[in-house]
């Protein structure tokens, strides 16, 4: 008989449950850069440029912002005083019709005013010049000029260039603002005013007013006041008679004596 092979029992391996196996993103293989050919710098710049133009070409056009005009500002009203304004409304025609001009350009006018003040005692006192200065200049609303004598008097003891008064030259607004004050507030604050007189005329259009005490403008203080002052009150116009000045001035309220 043939040998029986022995045969030895194969292991049988423990099976385990199977349990499902758990997937594991892999990472996305990444793409090794392409190598390419040398280009040359210029031609790739001029492709740029060519590619931007054709972006903005194709970008839509934005309309441009319309610019608001600036609103206007309000134009400013120019200062004319009241006495001027009456001269310009009423005075000139008066005048034309009296006179007879034969153009408006011939109507007189108020060319400059001198307003003078004399300090005979600055000779031995200098704060008296000084005193009148500023009550001046209070008076007219403009810096004073000092005057200084010509010559010499022995009598009055006076030597030339020394210093006796003060004066100041109006034209313009402060003119008329002046001429207006003095015929409306300081001529009638006068004790027992009974008008100017009409025979203060030069014979070639120029009127002087002679006035006693500086107390009669309303800028001047009383208890300020070391010592009362007269001032002399030049009035220069551009007529060429005393008959037209005196319509001239009489027609802007300079109350006459009649």
């Amino acid at each position: 008989m043939a040998e029986e092979k022995k045969t030895t029992p194969k292991a049988t391996a423990k099976k385990t449950p199977t349990t499902p196996k758990e997937t594991v993103a892999k990472p996305a293989a990444t793409k090794a850069p392409v190598k390419k050919a040398p280009v040359n710098k210029v031609v790739e710049e001029k492709a740029v440029e060519e590619k931007v133009v054709e972006v903005k070409e194709k970008a839509p056009v934005s309309p441009e912002p319309v610019k608001k005009a600036a609103p206007k500002k309000p134009k400013q009203k120019v200062y004319t005083s009241r006495l001027k304004q009456k001269y310009d409304e009423e005075v000139k025609k008066a005048m034309v019709e009296k006179f007879n001009y034969k153009s408006i350009m011939q109507v007189p006018v108020l060319e400059k005013i001198v307003v003078n003040i004399g300090v005979g005692d600055a000779t031995t006192d200098s704060k008296r010049l000084d005193e009148s200065i500023g009550q001046l200049g209070l008076i007219t609303g403009q810096h004073p000029v000092v005057t200084k004598a010509k010559k010499s008097v022995a009598s009055f003891k006076v030597r030339e260039g020394q210093a006796i008064g003060c004066k100041v030259t109006l034209r313009g607004k402060k003119m008329y603002e002046f001429f207006d004050k003095l015929v409306s507030i300081a001529l009638p604050r006068v004790r027992d005013f009974r008008g100017t007189s009409a025979n203060a005329f030069d014979g070639r259009g120029n009127y002087t007013l002679g006035v006693k005490e500086q107390l009669i403008f309303p800028e001047i203080d009383y208890d300020k006041v070391g010592k009362i002052r007269g001032m002399d009150i030049v009035i220069v116009t551009t007529a060429k008679t005393d008959k037209e000045a005196l319509e001239l001035l009489t027609l802007l309220g300079m109350p006459f004596h009649r």
